[in-house]
């Protein structure tokens, strides 16, 4: 069965490789001597690649997930779409492509986010733990999150005066847009579809701090525009402390609701002039601090890794954090008063590497002893924001506290240091660390399951105008049958690692495809939903079993990589699968595993042993590799 299933993939072995690949996107690396949006407008636009192409690759990549009948299926399904309706949607979405800066992104904003009527927290809003500090009491707290604001705004200023640099890939520059999204931006609920608003024209100069539920106006910008210093910032937060000793009931909670309902109740409050104010404030600000009350005391090291993780992904519960958020705004900064630290952030205008860029640039300006940032004049007391909260809203906040306490209730996340190796031992070997993460992800979900699984890795497109992600289908046909080999004790170890190679290469070409524009899934996306703009039926392709089984998600993953040891977690895309974020450090790895209780097939610690023990093998493995000869 292995063998046969090796041979009739050859053709498509030879086909994928591509000896001289460019770097992933995930050697994305700033050069300081280029400002940034020099080259913005230059930018190409994403690229809708050809109709036959897509469609060959898309029958590929179901190989691994479909039998031999299904597939039969799949391929008349695919001619039929060929031959059919096909080149049409593919003329009218060219056309749509001419006369856009990117044809995928207000579609994407659209149907990606804001029309989803979930609640964001886990199932949009990512959580990012950053290092665990030691606070010996609230004056550190305040100390650290002094520093971390200072910084934030040193951050700020680069950007508003075009010196942040250019992020590339190789040579090639890329787009810079979602960084001006970063501050001032909010989403704000509506019925049946929300939408995001930046408040950059206001130029707002305060900062929202949350403290025990209450919800304050930070002015961070004094006289002639000049920040605050930490100093000036560490007494603003001293005074806020002072005036939210006791907790008060949760505007924020109201946030973490299924969009529809917080819209309905987000209407009731901007009937009250007070309330409207007070909401205005929140939106319009550059970003939110949250200090929040400890958590119970763990002693397991993996368990409170894992149950910090949770407070930046959700605020864990409300008796705990949950209600001391605001879950709209782009950006949550969060400090524990037990150093347990990191943030949170709306996923509609960003991704991941753009928050990590910031947080990042914010440690190091914390480090960084040399920093002398002179006080700023005019400085303004922090503003209590208040709400007139009437017997209807206070019911929709209770409702609110047993909706999220039972979503929180059912994450289960898991989070762990892999120190077997890092990035520094596959890069020793000349491999992809993340192609190597991404195929131990595959051993380890086949070794608990017997079966393969459809699995996204996300792929960065910002070297197009606008460029969000695409799909990097990560279960082919070679880390399929390199699964199969590995634990099969009649297959020598040569053959294991001929096929780990061609697992590895593979990937890095999936890669690179999705980096060039030439991944599928977004361009079949198009194909959908032009032909719903158009009014026309939905075609057989996109209502074939095949299609829901490989957007079927089981494994959601993303490599994001900070230099700090920083941990980003999320939630399942799948019910009955798996969130899974990794950063690579130089001699560790780690890996945060999200999954839901109520699944009977998922637990997050069960796969999170799979994966450490797949990478541990796979390392194995590379050790009985034979020396090149330099001959």
């Amino acid at each position: 069965m292995l063998l046969s299933l090796q041979r009739s993939t050859v053709i498509f072995w030879k086909r994928l490789v591509c000896p001289k690949m460019i770097r992933s996107f995930h050697g994305v690396r700033s050069l300081s001597s280029l400002k940034e949006f020099t080259v913005q407008e230059s930018l190409p636009s994403l690229p809708v690649p050809p109709l036959e192409q897509t469609l060959h690759k898309y029958e590929q990549s179901i190989q691994p997930l479909l039998g031999e009948e299904e597939l039969q299926h799949t391929h008349k399904v695919i001619e039929e779409f060929k031959k059919g309706i096909g080149p049409k949607l593919q003329e009218l979405l060219l056309e749509r492509a001419k006369s856009a800066e990117n044809w995928l992104s207000q579609w994407w904003l659209h149907y990606g986010y804001l029309s989803v009527r979930s609640p964001v927290v886990i199932n949009s809003n990512p959580g990012m733990l950053l290092p665990l500090q030691k606070f010996e009491g609230e004056k550190e707290q305040l100390k650290f999150a002094a520093k971390i604001i200072s910084g934030i705004l040193d951050y700020k200023i680069m950007l508003d005066e075009k010196r942040l640099p250019l992020d590339k890939v190789g040579q090639q520059p890329l787009c810079m847009q979602q960084y001006n999204n970063v501050f001032s931006g909010c989403r704000i609920p509506g019925v049946n579809t929300d939408f995001w608003k930046k408040f950059s024209d206001s130029k707002p100069q305060h900062i929202i701090v949350i403290s025990n539920n209450h919800l304050f106006s930070l002015q961070v910008f004094g006289k002639k525009n000049k920040p605050l210093n930490a100093e000036q910032i560490y007494k603003q937060l001293k005074t806020i402390k002072s005036e939210s000793k006791h907790s008060t009931s949760p505007v924020g909670i109201l946030t973490s609701e299924n969009r529809n309902a917080w819209a309905k109740i987000h209407k009731k409050l901007m009937k009250d002039k007070k309330n409207q104010a007070s909401l205005q404030s929140i939106q319009n600000s550059l970003f939110v601090l949250c200090l929040d009350k400890p958590m119970p005391l763990i002693q397991d090291p993996v368990a409170k890794m894992s149950m910090a993780g949770g407070m930046m992904l959700h605020g864990g519960g409300s008796e705990m954090n949950t209600g001391n958020r605001w879950f709209d705004k782009t950006l949550q900064i969060i400090i524990g008063h037990d150093g347990v630290s990191g943030l949170n952030y709306e996923h509609t205008s960003a991704e991941g590497v753009v928050l990590v860029s910031l947080i990042d640039h914010a440690l190091d300006f914390c480090l960084q002893k040399k920093n002398i940032v002179l006080p700023a004049a005019g400085v303004q007391e922090p503003v209590k924001l208040k709400f007139n909260i009437g017997h209807d809203i206070q019911s929709a906040i209770e409702t609110a506290k047993e909706n999220i306490d039972s979503l929180i209730g059912d994450v289960d996340l898991t989070i762990t240091d892999y120190t077997r190796f890092g990035k520094e031992f596959a890069k020793s070997m000349k491999l992809s660390p993340d192609a190597l993460v991404q195929i131990a992800l595959q051993l380890a979900y086949y070794r608990v399951y017997s079966e393969p699984c459809a699995t996204y890795e996300s792929g960065s497109t910002r070297r197009f105008k606008l460029g969000r992600t695409d799909t990097i289908r990560s279960c082919t046909v070679p880390s399929y049958l390199f699964t199969r080999a590995m634990d099969d004790t009649g297959v020598p170890v040569n053959e294991k690692l001929q096929f780990l190679h061609q697992a590895i290469q593979t990937h890095k070409n999936l890669i690179n495809d999705a980096i060039s524009g030439q991944a599928i899934d977004r361009h079949l996306l198009g194909l959908k939903l032009i032909a719903i703009e158009k009014g026309m039926n939905i075609p057989n392709l996109f209502m074939d079993t095949a299609y829901a089984t490989s957007v079927h998600h089981k494994i959601s993953s993303s490599q994001v990589s900070s230099k700090y040891n920083c941990s980003m977690n999320f939630g399942p895309t799948a019910p009955d699968g798996f969130g899974i974020c990794y950063n690579c450090q130089k001699s560790h790895i780690l890996i945060a595993v999200s999954a839901l209780n109520t699944s009977p097939d998922t637990c997050s610690k069960k796969m999170t042993n799979s994966i450490h023990q797949s990478l541990t093998d796979i390392y194995h493995l590379l050790q009985q590799e034979p020396p090149v000869s330099k001959l």
